[in-house]
């Protein structure tokens, strides 16, 4: 007959001792157990003891969680997690740094669980570990020169902790003081720095940008795109995949309305969205990511695929302004444009106002944008009022005409000699290209899925 439901088949494991084999009846209080366990091992003050998961996350059971013990599960007693929290508290405060690397170690890795999260930041932990990197590191940087791996490990393990537990979302990310993140942007900004205190720093960045507005202004503040760029250029994919993910953290936060920009200063609180890819493209880092990343020899990883995802999304999106503004045939400046596409094509220059009647001027135009493959062609603008694409299309056609003028007047020369049936219009195909392109690559949609998910 097989065991109630309620009852579960575990072995408890407590340190000297051989294991304990027990039915644990889920319905009985946690604590009446623990008091149960303790009794089997003489242990006095059985309310400072927990259960924990004897695996690799050795997690803390709680009323909450203790539904997911299996038959078969091997538990183990243990501090209570707010006796765990007290002594690490203390010791993290030890003038031995001994005593303190080994309990800031212990500190990030029992920070993985929410219940010792809890109790520790209800002992006001977090504001003893920013504390200890805004002015506590700062006594042993005199030390540096002659325990340089100590205060690496010292400050690395500090802030896995701090990340730890903040990843729990118990504390919100406004509670942050300007020197705490000044202190964090300047180890980012380090030409050498301990590779596992940068890839926390960037952690941190990038959790303090998507978490709040008003620290994206204060991390703007304190970080350019030219200072994160170095990172990429590295070998070490997870800080690449970092310093990706901070850079999109501040893409994806950026604000919309237009703002003056230095380019030899490229600070990102001072660019607007439509800015960043022209700031981007003035750093190279589509051609750094392709050489260091992208063609690097290791493999790309998951989370270094999605960050790349990501960026390249974002980098899309910033023709969504493009792709949805009409041209206004009234415009000169747009006009122009088409001209430009005219005369490149067909080597002419602008006629001047005297140069033959009016109507062969407009018969030659009509001619000629016949010959560009546009809808009308009296007036082509009116082709670009269409949104999608809108502008986005005649950017496209101009960017080409430009940087490939061979292969433009090829296409436009050959389509004109063809018999209708058999044409391929550069200008409508042009159009319908970057419209299918546009719905291919939901510009404009993605964007508004990350702002939601983020």
């Amino acid at each position: 007959m097989p065991p109630p439901a309620d009852i579960v088949k575990v072995a408890i494991e407590w340190p000297g001792a051989f294991p304990k084999l027990m039915e644990i009846d889920q319905k009985k209080p946690l604590s009446a157990i623990i008091k149960e366990v303790c009794d089997g091992w003489n242990l006095p003050n059985p309310e400072t003891y927990s259960l924990q998961n004897a695996d690799s996350t050795n997690f803390y059971i709680t009323e909450k969680n203790r539904n997911n013990i299996k038959n078969g599960s091997i538990l183990r007693l243990t501090t209570s997690a707010a006796q765990m929290a007290q002594q690490l508290h203390e010791r993290i405060q030890s003038s031995s740094m001994d005593m303190k690397l080994d309990a800031l170690k212990d500190l990030a890795n029992s920070s993985r669980d929410i219940t010792f999260a809890q109790e520790f930041i209800n002992l006001d932990g977090i504001s003893l570990l920013t504390q200890m990197v805004e002015s506590g590191t700062e006594r042993y940087q005199k030390l540096q020169k002659i325990m340089k791996p100590c205060f690496g490990d010292l400050l690395s393990f500090t802030l896995t902790a701090f990340v730890e537990l903040m990843d729990h979302g118990i504390v919100s990310w406004d509670t942050f003081s300007v020197a705490f993140i000044k202190k964090i942007a300047s180890y980012v900004c380090k030409s050498a720095m301990d590779t596992a205190v940068l890839q926390r720093s960037l952690a941190i960045l990038e959790s303090m940008v998507l978490n709040s507005q008003d620290l994206y202004q204060k991390v703007a503040q304190e970080i350019t795109i030219g200072q994160l760029i170095p990172h990429l250029q590295g070998t070490d994919q997870d800080i690449q995949t970092y310093t990706i993910a901070v850079i999109n953290a501040l893409f994806l936060k950026a604000p919309e309305e237009k703002r003056q920009f230095d380019e030899e200063n490229v600070n990102i609180l001072d660019c607007p969205l439509t800015e960043m890819a022209h700031i981007l493209a003035q750093k190279q880092l589509r051609s750094i990511i392709l050489s260091n990343v992208i063609r690097s020899n290791k493999p790309i990883n998951d989370e270094m695929a999605h960050q790349l995802y990501v960026l390249q999304v974002l980098t899309f999106n910033l023709l969504e302004d493009r792709m949805m503004t009409k041209m206004d045939p009234q415009d000169q400046a747009q006009r122009d444009i088409i001209f430009e596409l005219r005369r490149i094509a067909f080597d002419v220059e602008c006629e001047s106002n005297n140069s033959g009647s009016i109507e062969k001027r407009k018969s030659m135009y009509t001619r000629d944008y016949k010959k560009l493959g546009f809808i009308n062609h009296v007036n082509p603008a009116v082709d670009f009022t269409q949104i999608p694409p809108g502008m986005l299309a005649l950017d496209n056609m101009l960017y080409f005409a430009r940087h490939h003028q061979d292969a433009y007047i090829r296409i436009v020369l050959e389509n004109s000699s063809r018999e209708d049936k058999h044409e391929c219009p550069f200008g409508r195909s042009s159009i319908e290209l970057t419209k299918m392109l546009c719905e291919i690559l939901k510009v404009g949609e993605l964007r508004k899925c990350l702002l939601i998910y983020h």
